[in-house]
Parts: C-alpha cells; structure tokens; sequence
C-alpha cells in the first residue's frame, strides 16, 4: 500500500522561509516524478514542483521559480520543498502526490496523494 505523508505546514510571514516534507512508503517510483500540488481556495489545483524520483530532473511552475527548491533524499524515501520569499498568493493547501506512468513536469497522471498540509502566508 502506497502512502505519502506531508509535514512541515503552517503559518508564516510574507518574506519568510517554510520547508514541506513527504515520506513516501510503499513502493518507490523509478523514472517518474513525485511533485507538489496546491490548491487555494476557489482555485484549481496546479502543480508546483517535481523531481524524477531516480534523477535529477524538477520541474517548477513559473510562479515559483527562484524562491522554491525540490529535493529529495532516496536514503530515506522521502522528498522537501523549500519554500523561500513567501507571499499571500502562496497560501494554500500542498499535497505531496505520485506518478507511475508520466514524465517530470507533465500535470496529468499522478496515481498517489497525500493529505495535503496547509500553507498560510500572512501579510
């Protein structure tokens, strides 16, 4: 059984840093992505960031290139996004998700989700 787990939400000052954490288990996802969604109220889900699972390969959505950094650590099956320059258009809900079936950077496709761990950015 497939599981992701976030951690590392909160509440933060525009101007400030947050780093989320996943912990996947279950199974491990070779040449696919492992990525970062969100979702702010009365707004679609959009991806955030990825990161091939055995590479190097990320992805970022424009609006977050330059302040947020994907990574990950194989050793302990899980992957972080640091979140840095953070302004209110960046609250929402994050959900850590993966894909058995696509490449990095594609939005469709991502089989597993985790709960999602709130994202507020106070001005």
């Amino acid at each position: 059984q497939v599981e992701l787990v976030e951690s590392g939400g909160g509440l933060v000052q525009a101007g400030g840093s947050l780093t989320l954490s996943c912990a996947v288990s279950g199974r491990t996802f070779g040449d696919y992505p492992v990525g970062w969604f969100r979702q702010a109220p009365g707004k679609t889900r959009e991806l955030v960031a990825a990161i091939r699972w055995s590479g190097v390969s990320t992805y970022y959505a424009n609006s977050v290139k330059g302040r947020f950094t994907m990574s990950k650590d194989n050793a302990k099956n899980s992957v972080y996004l640091q979140m840095n320059r953070l302004n209110v258009d960046d609250t929402a809900v994050y959900y850590c998700a993966a894909s058995s079936r696509i490449p990095v950077g594609v939005e469709g496709g991502y089989d597993y989700w985790g709960q999602g761990t709130p994202v507020t950015v106070s001005s």
